[in-house]
């Protein structure tokens, strides 16, 4: 425990020293060679000494010891990068995430399709203006990495809602899903009441899970028990009601209403 205390409290000192030593750039400061050449040395000690105390966790336990020791939300945020570049892998090749045979994939990025390719346009923009505009080296190697970083985030967030669609399984089970950042999966037996419902405003309720695109939501989904989900930082929450959109919300109620709808028994044969 007290090696790791250590350990984070070095982290955060040599983190500070390079954001400081960044600032020192930034505004134009003449900092002594040796001083930036330590600094760097500090860092890659650093991750070198994280890399092999995860490797030890690697060794000791696999993935489950490293996931138990990491900080939840850093677990988190680093699922949601790897999630969007998995995602934007699939939009490439035109494939879709756990849809099985015989599912029913429901659609909802229809009302912000325009927006994320607005702002996607916007953060190109910007990219090649300040490229243009930004005389100094080190501060345009920084702003066009950051830049590209955005524009990738974008995209990544858009495709990661359209290849994550909601699911209706064959057994009348539900998925819902936003991207790589909500994935809340109601098994049939669960399920109360689904229906058409189409809200412009959600306000926050207690044991209600919101899940709006473009601020509006189109189906209600009524639960016979409190079903356990996930926030994107790794809060556990439950819901025992369930708002969220579908681009044909009509088709989506029917879909789970057929799954969970018995199939008609067959006439035997005459007597």
């Amino acid at each position: 425990m007290r090696a790791a205390v250590r350990g984070r409290a070095a982290a955060a000192f040599v983190l500070a020293a390079e954001l400081a030593l960044v600032a020192c750039l930034l505004a134009g400061i003449d900092v002594p060679r040796a001083v930036i050449v330590a600094a760097e040395v500090l860092v890659l000690a650093a991750l070198v000494w994280q890399a092999l105390r995860v490797w030890r966790l690697y060794v000791g336990g696999g993935w489950a010891a490293v996931r138990a020791a990491a900080p939840v939300r850093a677990v988190r945020l680093v699922g949601h990068e790897l999630r969007a570049l998995h995602s934007l892998a699939l939009w490439v090749a035109r494939r879709r995430h756990g849809v099985g045979p015989g599912a029913y994939a429901a659609p909802y990025t229809g009302p912000q399709t325009a927006m994320m390719y607005g702002l996607l346009f916007v953060a190109v923009v910007e990219t090649v203006m300040l490229a243009l505009l930004i005389p100094w080296p080190l501060v345009h190697q920084i702003v066009l990495f950051l830049d590209v970083y955005t524009i990738v985030q974008i995209l990544g967030l858009h495709a990661g809602c359209v290849t994550r669609p909601h699911v209706v399984g064959t057994d009348g089970s539900l998925r819902i899903r936003y991207g790589g950042f909500y994935d809340v999966r109601v098994p049939a037996a669960a399920i109360g009441t689904v229906r058409v419902e189409r809200r412009y405003t959600d306000a926050k309720e207690t044991g209600v899970l919101g899940l709006g695109v473009g601020g509006q939501t189109s189906v209600r989904l009524e639960l016979t028990r409190p079903v356990a989900y996930l926030r994107p930082l790794g809060a556990r929450r439950e819901a025992r009601v369930v708002r969220f959109h579908a681009d044909d919300p009509v088709a989506l109620v029917a879909a789970v209403t057929r799954g969970r709808t018995p199939p008609s028994p067959t006439p035997g044969p005459p007597a």
